[in-house]
Protein backbone atom coordinates (compact mmCIF):
# COMPACT_ATOMS: atom_id res chain seq x y z
CA UNK A 1 0.00 0.00 0.00
CA UNK A 2 0.92 3.64 -0.44
CA UNK A 3 1.85 5.22 2.89
CA UNK A 4 1.29 8.79 4.12
CA UNK A 5 3.15 9.92 7.25
CA UNK A 6 2.49 13.23 9.01
CA UNK A 7 4.94 15.13 11.21
CA UNK A 8 5.31 18.54 12.83
CA UNK A 9 2.47 18.51 15.35
CA UNK A 10 2.94 19.59 18.93
CA UNK A 11 1.99 22.02 21.68
CA UNK A 12 1.94 25.75 20.94
CA UNK A 13 0.51 28.85 22.62
CA UNK A 14 -2.32 30.83 21.08
CA UNK A 15 -1.00 33.15 18.40
CA UNK A 16 1.91 30.87 17.61
CA UNK A 17 2.77 28.87 14.50
CA UNK A 18 3.34 25.27 13.44
CA UNK A 19 4.30 23.68 10.13
CA UNK A 20 2.90 20.23 9.38
CA UNK A 21 4.49 17.94 6.80
CA UNK A 22 3.17 14.85 5.05
CA UNK A 23 5.38 12.46 3.08
CA UNK A 24 3.94 9.97 0.60
CA UNK A 25 5.89 6.81 -0.16
CA UNK A 26 5.46 3.53 -2.01
CA UNK A 27 4.64 2.79 -5.63
CA UNK A 28 3.27 6.10 -6.92
CA UNK A 29 2.64 7.16 -10.50
CA UNK A 30 0.93 10.46 -9.76
CA UNK A 31 -0.46 12.27 -6.73
CA UNK A 32 -3.48 14.36 -7.63
CA UNK A 33 -5.37 16.40 -5.02
CA UNK A 34 -3.92 16.35 -1.49
CA UNK A 35 -5.46 17.80 1.63
CA UNK A 36 -5.42 18.30 5.37
CA UNK A 37 -8.35 17.36 7.61
CA UNK A 38 -8.82 17.58 11.37
CA UNK A 39 -10.90 15.84 14.00
CA UNK A 40 -11.70 16.27 17.70
CA UNK A 41 -13.46 13.72 19.94
CA UNK A 42 -17.20 13.55 19.27
CA UNK A 43 -17.01 15.46 15.99
CA UNK A 44 -16.87 14.47 12.33
CA UNK A 45 -13.61 14.85 10.47
CA UNK A 46 -13.62 18.22 8.71
CA UNK A 47 -11.74 19.62 5.74
CA UNK A 48 -9.03 22.18 6.50
CA UNK A 49 -7.39 22.75 3.12
CA UNK A 50 -6.82 21.06 -0.24
CA UNK A 51 -4.38 21.57 -3.09
CA UNK A 52 -4.49 20.14 -6.61
CA UNK A 53 -1.53 18.71 -8.50
CA UNK A 54 -1.30 22.02 -10.34
CA UNK A 55 -1.34 24.09 -7.15
CA UNK A 56 -4.95 25.32 -6.90
CA UNK A 57 -5.88 25.70 -3.21
CA UNK A 58 -9.10 25.66 -1.20
CA UNK A 59 -9.57 26.47 2.51
CA UNK A 60 -12.21 26.10 5.17
CA UNK A 61 -13.62 29.48 6.20
CA UNK A 62 -12.38 28.97 9.76
CA UNK A 63 -8.71 28.88 8.68
CA UNK A 64 -8.72 31.17 5.66
CA UNK A 65 -6.06 33.86 5.97
CA UNK A 66 -4.21 31.99 8.73
CA UNK A 67 -3.22 28.64 7.17
CA UNK A 68 -1.35 27.99 3.92
CA UNK A 69 -1.20 24.64 2.14
CA UNK A 70 1.64 23.89 -0.29
CA UNK A 71 3.27 20.91 -1.96
CA UNK A 72 6.56 19.71 -3.43
CA UNK A 73 5.75 17.33 -6.27
CA UNK A 74 9.38 16.24 -6.70
CA UNK A 75 9.47 15.07 -3.06
CA UNK A 76 5.87 13.75 -2.92
CA UNK A 77 5.20 16.01 0.07
CA UNK A 78 2.46 18.36 1.19
CA UNK A 79 2.72 20.99 3.93
CA UNK A 80 0.40 23.05 6.11
CA UNK A 81 1.76 26.31 7.53
CA UNK A 82 -0.42 27.25 10.50
CA UNK A 83 -0.15 30.83 11.77
CA UNK A 84 -2.12 32.80 14.38
CA UNK A 85 -3.23 29.56 15.99
CA UNK A 86 -6.31 29.55 18.23
CA UNK A 87 -7.37 27.07 20.95
CA UNK A 88 -10.23 25.95 18.69
CA UNK A 89 -7.62 24.72 16.18
CA UNK A 90 -6.73 21.94 18.64
CA UNK A 91 -7.32 18.60 16.91
CA UNK A 92 -5.69 15.59 15.31
CA UNK A 93 -4.66 16.63 11.81
CA UNK A 94 -4.76 14.05 9.02
CA UNK A 95 -3.10 14.08 5.61
CA UNK A 96 -5.13 12.84 2.63
CA UNK A 97 -4.01 12.03 -0.88
CA UNK A 98 -5.77 11.12 -4.13
CA UNK A 99 -3.16 8.84 -5.70
CA UNK A 100 -2.79 6.87 -8.92
CA UNK A 101 -0.31 4.02 -8.44
CA UNK A 102 0.23 3.18 -12.14
CA UNK A 103 -0.62 4.77 -15.47
CA UNK A 104 -3.48 2.28 -15.97
CA UNK A 105 -4.89 2.39 -12.42
CA UNK A 106 -7.79 4.38 -11.02
CA UNK A 107 -7.23 7.05 -8.40
CA UNK A 108 -7.41 5.83 -4.80
CA UNK A 109 -7.83 7.76 -1.56
CA UNK A 110 -5.22 7.35 1.21
CA UNK A 111 -5.02 8.67 4.79
CA UNK A 112 -2.15 9.22 7.18
CA UNK A 113 -2.32 8.21 10.85
CA UNK A 114 -2.62 11.78 12.10
CA UNK A 115 -0.57 14.21 14.18
CA UNK A 116 -1.78 15.98 17.33
CA UNK A 117 -1.92 19.78 17.40
CA UNK A 118 -2.68 21.39 20.76
CA UNK A 119 -3.08 25.15 21.13
CA UNK A 120 -3.09 26.47 24.69
CA UNK A 121 -4.46 29.76 26.03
Amino acid sequence: QVQLVESGGGLVQAGGSLRLSCAASGSIFRINTMGWYRQTPGKQRELVATITQGGTTNYADSVKGRFTISRDNAKNMVYLQMNSLKPEDTAVYYCNGEIRRTAWSNNQNYWGQGTQVTVSS
